[in-house]
């Protein structure tokens, strides 16, 4: 199946730095896509150009045949995109009961009372984001992605910070995000939790981007295991 979100020979410089060169990335349906790579070789950014809130040197975004040299968020999430920053996706002064209710005015309520049960939040319903952990944060951001049933969903560091429990869950709902046709672009520094769901893994070194093919094959890459997953991947 084709990517429904693809972008192309992305280049972004801040001032003297060039932090990306030629990097590209996609979003296929019914798969997860990972991509991983050192602290500072520029994923965040990539990822913001993908989805639009950030305006690329050169290169263009592909969403659903339509190409883009300048993507703009509000105009993909119209189309199905659904973007979780790494933070801040919840206003501090709303609960998170509040936030799905703002949801509701343009989903079905089923989707919302669905979402609620399966990320196991209704219990936080009355609190604000400040009240409860990063974990909980982290599922409350995550039904909200989940009641939306977006076609294509990009997590930026869903996995940081959290108690393994919060991540277990968060796996198996992304996986079923995937399974029921949802294109899925995931990145952190999790290494295990994300390559224990990437169907594709991209490697993002030097400024570009290397595919890999599956996470198995990804394990097996030499250079890969040797400049990026390092001696404490060796046995996994």
């Amino acid at each position: 199946m084709n990517p429904i979100l693809a972008a192309e020979c992305i280049e972004k410089s801040f001032g003297k730095k060039t932090v990306l060169r030629t990097a590209g990335l996609w979003a296929t349906p019914g798969r997860i896509t990972a991509v991983l790579g050192r602290n500072g070789c520029g994923k965040t950014t990539l990822i913001r150009i993908t989805c639009g809130m950030l305006r690329p040197d050169s290169g263009f975004v592909i969403y659903d045949k339509e190409r883009y040299s300048r993507p703009r968020l509000w105009r993909l999430a119209r189309r199905g995109l659904f973007f979780l920053p790494e933070r801040d996706l919840l206003m501090q002064n709303l609960t998170c009961g509040e936030h799905m209710r703002v949801l509701a005015y343009h989903h079905v309520e089923s989707h919302i009372d669905e979402a609620v049960d399966r990320l196991r939040i209704r219990d936080l319903l009355d609190r604000r984001p400040r009240q409860v952990s990063g974990g909980e944060v982290r599922r409350v951001e995550l039904a909200i992605a989940l009641a939306r049933q977006p076609r294509c969903l990009i997590a930026d560091e869903p996995f940081y910070g959290i108690a393994p429990k919060d991540a277990e869950l968060l796996q198996q709902v992304f996986r079923e995000l995937a399974d029921a046709g949802t294109a899925i672009i995931v990145t952190g520094h999790e290494v295990r939790y994300l390559l224990d769901i990437a169907d594709d893994v991209i490697w993002q070194t030097a400024g570009t981007t290397h595919a890999l093919g599956d996470a198995q094959t990804a394990r097996e890459h030499h250079q890969f295991r040797q400049e990026y997953l390092g001696l404490a991947e060796q046995t996994y």
